[in-house]
């Protein structure tokens, strides 16, 4: 329900609703009057950090978020909702308000497609606690990243209120908001493939490093703590209460969005 209006009291109505101070000004009982808000806002928090340039199989992560985006923009002008978007790193890159039409959605695709971020680091925390500030009213967000961040994803031992953890900013902002999240990486990052000495760097600190990866035990020991993210990942978002998904980029994302969609239904 949300705040429509102020009118005089009448006979019948809930003396509950009176607006006081209004009552005092005019001498007279006022009401405040609610209806229930029907159209949607959806935010789109897009991750624009360095890693979502990586790909192996075809296309880049970020190539990915952009579809994702792109198809969840669609979607909700198709519902008459409005739509706006949160470009981030580690600062807000770029708030575009949420409007309706179809100008503001070739605008918001314009810009998922063109805009360069001015940093490379990710700070997803960061990205909620803005989403928290600026948004009065409830919404849908879906918060679209590889969730490769430096900051701690759960709080440390007997600190359960660890701010600069992920798990407590998206506890607050699931408080507030309906927070989705959808995250998109590549396969090779799971699995390393077995192609002899393999030279990496890191997109977001430029550090550089040479990987054995014929030895069995590296590729083994990789997975390990891909799997231990991801162990830490989908307990974060269990104790959040916050809805997810894991999209690889040779995956069809819209068969993993329909399944994530029919089960919070």
């Amino acid at each position: 329900m949300a705040f429509a209006e102020v009118r005089e009291y009448q006979y019948g109505d809930d003396v509950r609703d009176i607006d006081w101070n209004v009552t005092a000004r005019f001498h007279r009982p006022y009401v405040k009057v609610f209806e229930e808000e029907r159209e949607l806002t959806v935010m789109l928090l897009i991750d624009m950090s360095g890693s979502q340039y990586f790909g192996t199989r075809g296309m880049t992560k970020r190539d990915m978020v952009t579809e994702i985006a792109a198809t969840l923009a669609f979607s909700a002008i198709q519902n008459n909702d409005k739509i706006g978007v949160v470009f981030f790193t580690d600062k807000i890159e770029k708030y575009i308000p949420p409007q309706k039409g179809r100008r503001h959605i070739l605008y918001i695709i314009r810009e998922l497609l063109e805009f360069q971020p001015q940093s490379k680091y990710t700070d997803v925390a960061m990205a909620m606690r803005f989403l928290t500030q600026v948004m009065s009213r409830r919404c849908t967000a879906f918060v679209i990243s590889d969730f490769y961040d430096p900051h701690p994803i759960l709080p440390a031992v007997h600190q359960r209120n660890d701010r600069n953890c992920l798990e407590h900013a998206l506890t607050i902002a699931n408080q507030k908001h309906d927070v989705v999240a959808l995250q998109v990486y590549d396969s090779f990052a799971k699995n390393l493939p077995d192609v002899g000495l393999l030279k990496v760097a890191d997109a977001e600190t430029g550090h550089e490093m040479y990987i054995d990866t014929s030895n069995a035990r590296i590729r083994k020991a990789h997975n390990r703590y891909w799997m231990h993210r991801e162990d830490e990942l989908s307990l974060c978002f269990a104790r959040s209460k916050v809805d997810w998904t894991s999209i690889a980029t040779n995956q069809d994302y819209v068969k993993q969005l329909l399944l994530l969609f029919r089960q919070r239904s």
